[in-house]
């Protein structure tokens, strides 16, 4: 669950039955910050188990038949085209989440937190803090971008936004931009998922809203990625053909990283104000929902065609 913790608090953890808890929050407890304390620690850790059994082992976490499957590389190219029409479906409609997620923002560090994404999905490039140059700002191409660092005082390329790296493999599957991106080519599956992005990742209550980010974050970190990639380079290799991956690349070497941001965001915010465990597992099970439905219906399309 957590990177690299400093062996003092590794001591202080294992005295205090705190062991589990990140480096930011066994710090916080160990200098008594207002509302860090070894028994609210404890009670988080409790409410941790909860959520890796009652919220990390969804289905759409620990097996995924589509992903499964896409892994083979035995994709049509049919079954390829519709993957990757649904995804930039996907892909654009998850701005408008994004955005509201944003504008919903109770805190200004959020609201960055939230635009900082926002931006970098459209263009801007992570920068290195500190850094007046990077990779980044010279050189568009998934494959060279880096994954940490700030959009501020980055540079904008209309060819560093996530959706055009999906454009190029679309141009390589013979398909024009005016074939993907738009809500009319999403199926019912796709939208629904879409949607309860919109209405749960951006959710005006910021309860709602962490618990949906929460449960993404798990997801996303969760090896979907990985099995894409792999599918993808044996549908190369079995086709002979070069659809550029630095779109899925990029996002696998991402996701990692925001688990564990996104952990340490809800241990804070655990400690810090009113939580209620319930609701959040109930939020985070229907933002589950929403994405086991959207490969649910990617399943059902590429069995309808097989041949």
């Amino acid at each position: 669950m957590s990177l690299a913790i400093a062996q003092n608090l590794q001591d202080f953890a294992a005295q205090h039955g705190l062991s589990g808890l990140s480096a930011p929050s066994l710090a916080a407890i160990r200098e008594e910050r207002a509302g860090y304390s070894v028994p609210r620690g404890k009670q988080f850790l409790r409410f941790q188990e909860r959520v890796d059994r009652e919220l990390l082992q969804h289905r759409v976490i620990t097996r995924n038949p589509y992903t499964v499957w896409f892994r083979k590389g035995e994709q049509n190219a049919g079954q390829i085209k519709a993957f990757i029409v649904q995804f930039s479906v996907f892909s654009n409609l998850f701005l408008v989440a994004q955005l509201n997620k944003m504008i919903n923002a109770e805190t200004l560090e959020s609201m960055r937190a939230s635009k900082e994404i926002l931006a970098n999905e459209i263009g801007v490039a992570f920068k290195s803090r500190g850094s007046p140059n990077s990779v980044a700002e010279t050189e568009p191409d998934p494959d060279h971008v880096g994954t940490e660092g700030t959009v501020q005082a980055g540079t904008f390329r209309f060819e560093a936004g996530h959706f055009e790296w999906l454009y190029q493999i679309a141009r390589k599957l013979g398909l024009q931009f005016s074939d993907i991106g738009k809500r009319r080519f999403g199926t019912p599956a796709t939208l629904f998922f879409c949607d309860e992005l919109a209405r749960l990742y951006g959710n005006e209550n910021y309860a709602v809203s962490r618990a949906a980010s929460y449960a993404v974050e798990n997801w996303a970190a969760a090896g979907f990625w990985d099995e894409l990639i792999e599918g993808l380079k044996r549908y190369n290799r079995k086709h002979e053909t070069d659809l550029p991956l630095g779109f899925f690349v990029w996002h696998s070497r991402l996701e990692a990283q925001h688990a564990q941001h996104t952990q340490e965001e809800l241990e804070e915010d655990y400690f810090q104000n009113a939580f209620d465990e319930d609701a959040f597992i109930r939020h985070g099970n229907e933002m589950l929902d929403a994405v086991a439905a959207f490969w649910d219906g990617l399943d059902a399309q590429r069995r309808d065609l097989e041949h």
